[in-house]
């Protein structure tokens, strides 16, 4: 981070390397955009880099490029440019057989309309904890708000998930 506050191109271009799917990941989860999420990835790097001297050492830099990505999300969804789409098809599974992949990527498809029809700031939240594995002190200072309210939205959006998830598992069980 040193280096690329100094302007060294590579160091900066480490920080998208290894910052870059994290980002556009996170995002995408929560615009269901492929195209805003990228966008919105590199407007995130762009902000970060033209505040780099404001960077102070000792802080989270994880944190710091979330809370700008999330900055960025709020301003795009204020602009009112909201466009939804479906979770990626390429997610892997861990599956046997055909049977069991299917029931797998069955199981993955709900749980991922279950967490796109989370409010915003829940998804958010739970996404940061669960992807991200964020702490709620950096989840805080990704969502301005306190460390508590991070809590509680990580707790309530997992109450909601277990809502809309619970009769599809007692089905399942069946």
């Amino acid at each position: 981070m040193q280096r690329a506050q100094k302007g060294d191109r590579p160091a900066c271009a480490a920080l998208v390397e290894q910052y870059w799917d994290k980002l556009y990941h996170w995002l995408y989860h929560l615009c269901h955009d492929c195209h805003a999420a990228e966008d919105l990835t590199q407007e995130t790097f762009l902000k970060a880099f033209a505040s780099l001297k404001s960077f102070r050492a000792g802080t989270n830099l994880h944190a710091w490029l979330f809370r700008i990505a999330h900055n960025s999300f709020l301003n795009q969804r204020r602009a009112g440019r909201k466009a939804r789409q479906a979770f990626p098809a390429d997610v892997i599974t861990t599956a046997e057989g055909p049977a069991e992949e299917a029931m797998s990527r069955e199981a993955l498809q709900l749980l991922a309309r279950a967490v796109g029809r989370l409010p915003t700031d829940y998804r958010a939240a739970f996404l940061l904890r669960v992807e991200e594995n964020l702490s709620f002190r950096d989840m805080a200072d990704v969502l301005q708000t306190s460390e508590e309210n991070a809590r509680w939205r990580v707790y309530k959006a997992r109450q909601k998930l277990m809502e809309v998830l619970a009769p599809q598992l007692d089905k399942g069980k069946s």
